[in-house]
């Protein structure tokens, strides 16, 4: 097979975190829209529960990480890339090419998710309001239970700061983690348990692109107020800043606590270099 001129390592970077954050939203959003639209409009045992969003995210972070782990590392989180430059040396210069490419796969894979749910969408919300936007973006108190702005934000604070710190620990290579090949399965559980544990405050968007992605979908295909929250809240920046703010306090964290307390030496400290498989530094 004859292949073409290879991209430069960059674009080939941002070509990987473009494929994985586009599987993850597929599986995520996607599960969303049929548990939602497609619960209310037919047998909603069929069709899922809350149970069935956590695992569909969950294994849509896992098959993400797979896809672009070996080129990018497999961030296809925003709050990933920005916390690993802070304090594991990625790179600054890489930082807003990353975050767009995961912030276009996010776009495009949302776009192809509400075309293909089109119909059960019209069907199920005619004026594509409050009732049907928690299918692509995330609210407070998921639309219905009282939390306000700063609730939501706290939680996605908290969210995001559980998932770094044990990111860094699962690929801290002097910290016993899985092998390199099992590290994006573990991570995939990991939401799903954060999503089973802290989904209801927030809708556990813990990445920003995978909020702002699919609102901006919103905002081009006729929704209601894609910005706002069901009190008319300004608050699309809430599952942005949360996630960025708190996935730097996480990896802190894991440094602080465990990091830095681990016994080694120089040759040690080497060790912590992620491996191509996994590369997430």
């Amino acid at each position: 097979m004859t292949r073409g001129p290879e991209l430069p390592p960059l674009a080939r970077e941002m070509a990987a975190e473009f494929a994985g954050t586009m599987i993850l939203i597929l599986f995520g959003v996607g599960v969303v829209a049929q548990v939602i639209a497609g619960s209310g409009l037919g047998d909603p045992q069929s069709l899922g529960d809350h149970d069935s969003i956590a695992w569909a995210w969950g294994i849509g972070v896992t098959l993400g990480v797979y896809v672009s782990a070996h080129i990018s590392g497999g961030h296809i989180n925003p709050a990933v890339t920005v916390a690993l430059a802070v304090f594991k040396g990625f790179p600054w210069r890489k930082v807003l090419p990353y975050c767009s490419a995961q912030l276009l796969g996010a776009f495009v894979a949302a776009l192809i998710v509400r075309w293909n749910y089109s119909e059960i969408l019209q069907k199920f919300d005619p004026g594509l309001t409050e009732k049907s936007h928690i299918v692509f973006s995330t609210m407070p108190g998921n639309g219905t239970l009282p939390i306000g702005t700063w609730g939501a934000f706290r939680d996605q604070v908290i969210g995001t700061a559980i998932l770094l710190f044990l990111v860094l620990a699962l690929t801290d290579l002097r910290n016993a983690p899985p092998l390199a090949n099992l590290a994006p399965l573990i991570i995939g559980l990991i939401v799903v348990a954060i999503g089973m544990a802290f989904g209801s405050a927030a809708g556990y968007a813990i990445n920003p692109a995978r909020d702002l992605g699919p609102r901006l979908v919103q905002w081009l295909t006729g929704y209601d107020s894609p910005w706002t929250d069901q009190y008319g809240n300004l608050y699309f920046w809430v599952p942005i800043a949360g996630p960025l703010i708190g996935g730097v306090l996480g990896a802190g964290l894991y440094i602080l606590l465990i990091g830095r307390n681990i016994p080694g030496d120089e040759e040690g400290e080497a060790a912590t270099e992620p491996t191509p498989e996994y590369d997430v530094s």
